[in-house]
């Protein structure tokens, strides 16, 4: 998944989720490392990422 990706899915779970977001995220991570998806799980991974940097600001 590209960074403008990442930052779409992050920026669309943080809209539907609001503070549940993060964890949406890491969840998602951790059912796809369960399911020895580890690829996908990466990617959700920088997704739980990107969410914590535009709930905190520290968007760069």
């Amino acid at each position: 998944m590209e960074t403008v990706k990442i930052a779409e899915y992050a920026r669309a779970l943080l809209d539907a989720h609001g503070d549940k977001a993060e964890a949406e995220a890491a969840q998602k991570a951790s059912n796809l490392r369960a399911e020895g998806k580890a690829s996908e799980a990466e990617q959700w991974e920088k997704v739980r990422k990107a969410i914590h940097e535009l709930r905190s600001g520290h968007v760069s």
